[in-house]
């Protein structure tokens, strides 16, 4: 009976990833609804509805990334599809609510109209100098391709989420996350006077979820505090050109750059 179960099992199994590969192999090259006026209107709706928040009204980005430069990033409008159908797992990429896959090539049409048509200059640095200054000053808070730290945004995909002029910004100028972003800075002190450096992660009148600046998440009961704060900015420190010479920082944005993720329609 068990041998019979697991064959069972196994079958679902491989009937499940041949329906996944046969649904990947059976997309269109392009996108059905590019250039149909009514088709893109009502990706723009859907967009709104869906998509917005995350990713601002303009596709630039608020929690969640620019996305205006995907497609002169290389990415393919099936392996978009894809994404969005299926979402991002470990992001807050989830696929859209109850949406049919016409809805999400609309959708896709409407971004389209918001794409920017060619993709920035590359950076000229030292991709592989780049990655070894990352390891040393970012991937304690940050992490790519499942290593490094979970204090700061995931950077996996980040040459295709932001531009070269915001990265450069954020090295050298800081950040400002929002609050509701998991990422907003908070000091507090326990009632046995222990402090507390992190970020926000959950918060209501009652409570607080922190994870610590080593790693631990941890709740806190608000009235068993003895001081709160929230400070404004991030735990991101700022690479002044006496922390980060010019040269180096042209090097960890060519490495990067070269953060993209992968688009599921490319073997």
């Amino acid at each position: 009976m068990a041998n019979r179960t697991r064959a069972l099992l196994t079958l679902a199994c491989l009937a499940c990833a041949a329906t996944g590969w046969l649904a990947a192999q059976d997309l269109p090259d392009g996108n059905p609804y590019t250039g149909d006026a009514e088709a893109i209107r009502t990706g723009m709706g859907l967009y709104r509805l869906n998509c917005a928040d995350c990713h601002g009204v303009d596709a630039t980005g608020v929690r969640g990334p620019d996305i205006t430069g995907v497609w002169a990033a290389g990415r393919t409008d099936a392996g978009l599809f894809q994404t969005v159908r299926n979402g991002v797992a470990g992001t807050e990429m989830i696929p859209p609510r109850r949406a049919r896959d016409d809805e999400i090539w609309k959708i896709l049409a409407y971004l389209r109209t918001l794409a920017t048509p060619t993709a920035a200059a590359a950076s000229t640095g030292d991709a592989a100098n780049g990655a070894e200054i990352f390891g040393q000053n970012c991937s304690g808070c940050h992490r790519v391709n499942a290593a490094g730290g979970r204090l700061g945004p995931d950077l996996s995909r980040i040459g295709s989420a932001r531009s070269r002029a915001t990265l450069i910004s954020h090295v050298r100028e800081g950040s400002r996350p929002r609050s509701n972003s998991g990422y907003a800075p908070v000091a507090l002190t326990t009632d046995e006077g222990r402090a507390v450096r992190g970020v926000t992660k959950n918060e209501d009148m009652f409570s607080i979820q922190v994870m610590e600046v080593e790693g631990r998440i941890q709740g806190y009961a608000k009235d068993g505090l003895e001081a709160l704060e929230k400070p404004d900015g991030s735990l991101m420190p700022v690479f002044g050109p006496d922390r980060l010479s010019d040269a180096d920082l042209e090097d960890l944005l060519a490495y990067l750059e070269t953060l993209r993720g992968f688009d599921p329609a490319v073997p």
